[in-house]
């Protein structure tokens, strides 16, 4: 299928205004591009209450915010963790994704502002990740939401870090998890798929720019074939919350998220897997931006509240 006109309309601006690939600048100016590429996406849906926290963490405080729509108390709950590669992104660019999936799914959201590389290398985002998980489970009656219908959720590196999250808290017994919401997750320390080959320039997200955020990521070689650096490494697969699994067929990353999926399924869990045709990576955030966006968080609410009401 070609590429989505509203997705190359969106290559066309970054092209106009000079865009280059994240991995030819410094990490603050990735940031900074990372900053901009937030900005363009238009007004934050309204909920009733965004409010911005400090809650403990393995090296110091982790600042999160916490979204609650308007409806009864006590809520689902979905903890968030944004995208960036482990060296991007923060509460302020995925403000606007956190509040539609409040809103969408009827659930509090707490949005996890965790430690980045370089400046902190894995496993400092997976531990913080999965450290305000644990807490949300033990706070969610003061937070007005039901620790029994608790989700994780991400994009991206975020995705990663759902995973990883999952994964975390099957070896270690805690906390209970009703759902993974898996968007183009990284899943694996290779570049050598399909999907890196035939997207590897051009759609935003490059295998160079994949590459450079590993490169800064891990602390050695070795970490990449950590499972809880690279989830689908994983010995097993069994008893791992549900999770959908939404990938974009213009982005290096979409084979290794189709192949965590097909890993799940394998190992009994039950997965949905949904390919966008003609979007890119980052497309997820894009609402305001993409029909498809819409679409995609649309199904992930579903999904969602589906498994919500299951328990």
């Amino acid at each position: 299928m070609p590429l989505d006109p509203q997705a190359q309309m969106l290559l066309d601006q970054l092209a106009a205004l000079g865009g280059q690939p994240l991995s030819s600048v410094s990490v603050a100016e990735a940031r900074r591009m990372m900053d901009m590429m937030a900005a363009m996406r238009g007004t934050p849906a309204p909920v009733r209450d965004a409010v911005d926290r400090r809650i403990p963490g393995p090296a110091g405080e982790i600042p999160v915010r916490i979204y609650t729509p308007v409806a009864a108390a006590p809520l689902p709950v979905l903890v968030y963790f944004h995208g960036g590669g482990w060296v991007l992104g923060n509460i302020e660019t995925h403000d606007g994704i956190c509040r539609e999936l409040a809103n969408g799914a009827g659930c509090v959201v707490v949005s996890v502002d965790y430690r980045l590389a370089p400046e902190h290398k894995f496993p400092a985002a997976a531990d913080d990740c999965y450290a305000a998980t644990q807490w949300t489970a033990a706070h969610a009656a003061e937070l007005g939401a039901d620790a029994r219908r608790l989700a994780v959720g991400g994009d991206s590196a975020g995705g990663n870090l759902s995973a990883v999250v999952a994964q975390m808290a099957r070896d270690r017994g805690a906390p209970r998890l009703v759902f993974q919401l898996l968007v183009y997750p990284v899943t694996d320390a290779t570049f050598d798929t399909p999907s890196y080959r035939d997207n590897a320039e051009g759609y935003l997200l490059t295998a160079g720019d994949m590459r450079w955020f590993w490169g800064h990521y891990l602390g050695t070689a070795a970490d990449g074939a950590n499972p809880y650096a690279s989830p689908a490494r994983a010995r097993r697969f069994t008893d791992l919350a549900p999770a959908l699994v939404i990938t974009a067929e213009f982005d290096p990353l979409r084979d290794e998220g189709e192949r965590y999926a097909r890993q799940l399924e394998e190992a009994g869990v039950p997965v949905r897997l949904s390919r966008y045709e003609g979007m890119i990576h980052g497309f997820f955030g894009m609402t305001q931006l993409m029909d498809k966006a819409r679409a995609a968080v649309q199904e992930a609410c579903g999904n969602l509240k589906l498994a919500f009401s299951r328990r």
